[in-house]
């Protein structure tokens, strides 16, 4: 099975009304250290460095997000401002003029997506919530 299939997924269930998909790069890390489920290959991957990969995965472990209130989140090498985290399982996280990110965990991975500043967040949202839901009822 590739894990890169669900790229795809995730942008399709990004579309609005119109078929416009407002997510625009996605990646699938693993919840414990942060390796890289989807592989950087899919002309859509959200290419996270280790470092960054690492982190978010510590967070999103021990559910503390004081880094990523006190210093931001890090993603492709660009620094997004921390806006809320919901449960210890969904944070959100924008840079003006470039975009926003949205990360939820399941049981065992943290699906992340990136939505440009043309598009939507909320139908990101919407989208990443869909993935990590359906990984969570298979336990994953």
């Amino acid at each position: 099975m590739s894990w890169d299939s669900y790229i795809d997924n995730l942008i399709a269930q990004s579309k609005d009304a119109s078929g416009a998909s407002h997510a625009d790069k996605v990646c699938i890390i693993g919840l414990d250290g942060g390796a890289k489920w989807t592989s950087d290959d899919h002309e859509k991957a959200f290419k996270l460095t280790a470092e960054e990969s690492a982190n978010i995965a510590k967070c999103f472990k021990s559910k503390d997000f004081t880094s990523f209130m006190t210093s931001g989140l890090r993603c492709e090498d660009q620094k997004y401002q921390f806006l809320r985290q919901e449960d210890g399982k969904l944070v959100l996280a924008k840079k003006k003029e470039v975009g926003s990110v949205t990360l939820q965990a399941s049981k065992t991975a943290i699906v992340i997506a990136f939505t440009g500043d043309s598009h939507q967040q909320g139908n990101t949202n919407k989208a990443v919530a869909v993935i990590a839901d359906y990984l969570e009822s298979t336990n994953m």
